[in-house]
């Protein structure tokens, strides 16, 4: 017998080894009843760990080997990192150890005595005993915390990495349903067998803004799924039909409470809640996975389809661990996103829970993003629309097509329009221009000069006077955009009611009050953003004085004479297709961008013979990034020289050989075919400047009639003409000329070479004058007045629905004090009425 206190080691622990595992037992007892979140991890902890270290003590004693002669085994260490992958505190490790210590010394200390009487001995052998023991737990506590501290870090970066990875991966377009894709495609990726993202209806919806708490049983959309077992792309889905999931399911709370939920699905009951087929459209309890009576499933093979669970043909396989996060964003619930293992036999635990919560966050913002992008393009992209003109004026000097193609979602919608206007004479203006700059306020400027662009034709200015005030509109339009950008920043607040020029009528009255030189307005003020008549105030910007600058295109064609008169604004040429096929680019004059000023414009005129095709078109038509100017003008020469059925089919093969799917720029196209009215629609005479020749007119008018058929109108042209003719001879400058259109309406036209314009006004009670233009506004559909470069032309449109009225004895009581006339000239007398 060995009487040193290292022998009394040895045999007490070469008694103890053949009851290891006993002693085991007791240890497993002590650490499932004090730590029971060891043995939450199967995998992390189990009656095999225990053992070895049992044993490994034991022997270490028996054969008198120090703390530092027993070898930690890797096992051990890999068991360490698993309790750090599921998150277990180190301190609970160093307890197991302190708690696993205590029990083996209890037995050692015990069973001393029982092997010698000696005290001393049995007190020196139980210090060597506790110096080992303790030495023995030091030592793999610290190689079990070193490892500890190296899973966990390497954790943290995996997290950190796959957060930013999330960050680059989630959210690369504006797009909604390829947002959610993005989020499922890399979950399934990186940590989750099985994804779904539902967003509530209100989140997909034209909403600004989705409702802050979300009903009880709000109804959601499926719009992503992925599963794991089929790693190709997944295509994007359209959102699926609206569906609820029930009250009290982990979903459910998660949309009402807004706090992510972690559920272990244990193998002999459902768990917290079932799931409806991953694959095909959301259940009654809408999770992931499919149901068969126990527990969500994924179908391992083929049958499942691209991104099937619960298909046929093949091995199912039960979701053991699920992952419930609440997709919010700027305080708003937009949906909840599922994630599931059913292939990785890991559980998720806090950390992957805290992962996917970091990830939806950053995909919610990138959703909440999208939409509100969605909302902003489709509310700019209506009004863009609402503005353009659905469908064309009737009018038989051409036959139109047009498109208008808002860019992709990069550049948005834009500023670019088209107009058709009928004018006077069976004339008709083309108009395209192009607002600088995307979004909703380019769109309201394109509005505001579109109505301009209408008050300015409808006074008939020629091309390039038409231009000239549509550049002080821009000025003005620049000059207030930056007063009301110096009054935000100087915190003023502007909204009292007052107009700031936000009619555009008004606008145009100011600009047009009176004959104007570049630079100056009517009263002789000088424009907003303009130092001088030649100096222009922009430096550089196209804008002018602020952020707003345009370009356009007007032309004025006359299917009388076939003669189109055209004058542009820094825009792009037009194009003329022949009646042979032939395609030329009109050389128009440059002139400047709209919102310069004190710069002239200049128009050219040209003859369009019967049958030509003009088209008129914005710069994003033509210009491309892989490509300059001339080769998109070859593209488009091409593409008209095609021959096509119709208008509407060449409108469409311009746009697809000239455009990409996605055109970065917006685009308007506009198409005119000419049509001519020939000597048999018109009829012309000379007058001569006199009284008689006011009856010749009546005659003139009545055989002309009578050759065109249309006896129905001839009183009230011959009382029409007569009156336009008599105000010509009295008050105007010969030579005088009457002129008759036959066109959709009857167009009469009195020309000479006086200056002044008749208006009406309203005449007293005895004035013998004044009440000439009267009956014309009476009879005819529209009249007006329209100036040339020497004279003015009166003209009237007559239909057989004009019928001169008369006012109802009722009425004549009240206008006794005054009644409504005319000034057929600067002196106020009337003009003859006919007989």
């Amino acid at each position: 017998m060995d009487s040193t206190a290292d022998g009394l080691v040895a045999r007490v622990a070469r008694e103890l080894l053949p009851r290891a595992e006993e002693l085991t037992a007791e240890v497993e007892q002590c650490l499932r009843r004090e730590m029971p979140e060891l043995w939450a991890h199967p995998d992390a902890m189990a009656s095999d760990n225990v053992a070895d270290h049992v044993v490994a003590v034991l022997s270490a004693l028996q054969y008198g080997l120090g703390p530092g002669g027993i070898e930690v085994s890797s096992a051990e260490l890999e068991r360490v990192r698993r309790v750090a992958r599921h998150g277990v505190p180190v301190s609970a490790v160093l307890r197991a150890f302190r708690l696993g210590e205590g029990i083996i010394l209890d037995h050692l200390l015990a069973e001393m005595p029982r092997c010698t009487d000696d005290a001393a001995l049995v007190s020196e052998a139980a210090r060597r005993l506790i110096v080992a023991a303790t030495g023995y737990v030091d030592r793999t506590s610290e190689q079990g915390v070193v490892a500890y501290e190296q899973e966990r870090d390497r954790r943290l970066r995996w997290r950190l990495s796959m957060v930013n990875e999330s960050s680059v991966r989630i959210g690369t377009t504006l797009d909604i349903a390829r947002t959610t894709q993005e989020l499922a495609d890399f979950a399934a990726e990186h940590f989750a067998d099985l994804v779904t993202v539902d967003l509530l209806d209100s989140a997909l919806g034209a909403h600004d803004a989705a409702p802050d708490d979300p009903p009880a049983s709000p109804a959601l959309h499926r719009v992503a799924q992925r599963s794991a077992a089929h790693p190709g792309p997944a295509p994007t889905p359209a959102p699926g039909p609206p569906h609820t999931f029930p009250p009290g399911s982990p979903a459910s709370r998660a949309l009402a409470t807004g706090q992510p939920s972690r559920h272990r699905l244990d193998d002999g009951h459902r768990g917290p809640y079932g799931a409806a087929g991953f694959a095909g459209e959301p259940g009654a309890e809408g999770g992931c996975g499919a149901v068969d009576g126990s527990g969500p499933m994924e179908t391992d093979g083929d049958g499942g389809g691209g991104a099937g669970v619960g298909g046929g043909g093949g091995r199912r396989r039960r979701v053991h661990s699920t992952l419930v996060v609440p997709l919010r964003a700027r305080g708003v619930t937009l949906g909840v996103a599922q994630f599931c293992r059913d292939r990785n036999r890991d559980a998720f635990d806090d950390e992957d829970l805290l992962l996917a919560q970091e990830i939806a966050a950053r995909a919610a913002i990138a959703v909440d993003n999208a939409r509100r992008y969605t909302h902003a393009r489709a509310t700019a992209l209506t009004l863009q629309r609402s503005l353009l003109p659905r469908r064309t004026p009737k009018q038989s000097a051409v036959d139109v097509a047009f498109r208008y193609l808002p860019a992709d979602a990069q550049g948005g919608v834009g500023g670019d329009w088209y107009d058709v206007i009928p004018l006077s004479g069976a004339r008709v203006a083309l108009v395209v221009g192009d607002v600088v700059g995307h979004g909703i306020h380019a769109a309201a400027t394109m509005g505001r000069l579109r109505t301009a662009v209408r008050t300015l034709a409808d006074i008939d200015l020629p091309p390039d006077e038409l231009l000239t005030h549509l550049d002080d509109v821009v000025l003005r339009l620049a000059a207030e955009v930056d007063e009301n950008d110096e009054n935000d920043e100087n915190g003023e607040n502007h909204q009292n009611g007052e107009s700031h020029a936000d009619d555009e009528a008004a606008t145009v009255r100011a600009t047009t009050a009176g004959p104007t030189s570049y630079g100056r307005t009517a009263s002789g003020r000088t424009a907003p953003g303009r130092t001088g008549p030649a100096a222009p105030a922009a430096t550089g910007a196209v804008a002018g004085g602020g952020d707003i600058g345009a370009t356009c295109l007007y032309a004025v064609y006359d299917p009388v004479s076939r003669r189109c008169t055209a004058a542009r604004a820094g825009h792009v040429l037009p194009a003329v297709v022949g009646r042979d096929g032939t395609v030329d680019i009109l050389e128009l004059p440059p002139g400047p961008p709209l919102g310069l000023g004190g710069l002239p414009f200049e128009a050219a005129e040209f003859e369009l013979p019967e049958g030509s095709l003009l088209a008129l078109y914005t710069d994003g038509l033509i210009e491309a990034r892989d490509h300059d100017i001339e080769a998109g003008l070859t593209r488009l020469r091409d593409a008209l020289a095609r021959p096509a059925p119709s208008l509407e089919a060449t409108c469409d093969a311009v746009l697809e050989a000239l455009l990409p799917a996605r055109p970065p720029d917006d685009v308007a196209l506009l198409l005119a075919r000419t049509h001519a009215l020939g000597a048999g629609q018109v009829a012309t005479w000379d007058l001569e400047a006199e009284p008689a020749a006011v009856a010749r007119a009546r005659s003139h008018v009545t055989r002309q009639l009578a050759e065109w058929g249309l006896e129905e109108l001839e009183f009230t042209a011959e009382l029409v003409v007569s009156e336009l003719v008599t105000n010509a001879i009295r008050y105007g400058r010969p030579p005088v000329r009457l002129r008759l259109i036959h066109d959709r309406a009857l167009i009469c036209e009195v020309s000479d070479s006086g200056g002044t314009t008749p208006h009406l006004r309203r005449a007293r009670v005895f004035d013998e004058g004044g009440r000439g233009l009267l009956l014309v506004a009476q009879l005819a559909e529209h009249w007006g007045t329209r100036r040339a470069r020497r004279g003015k032309t009166v003209w009237a449109e007559l239909n057989d629905s004009a019928v001169l009225t008369f006012p109802e004895p009722a009425d004549l009581q009240e206008h006794r004090e005054g009644d409504v006339g005319v000034v057929d000239g600067d002196t106020g007398d009337e003009g003859r009425r006919a007989p």
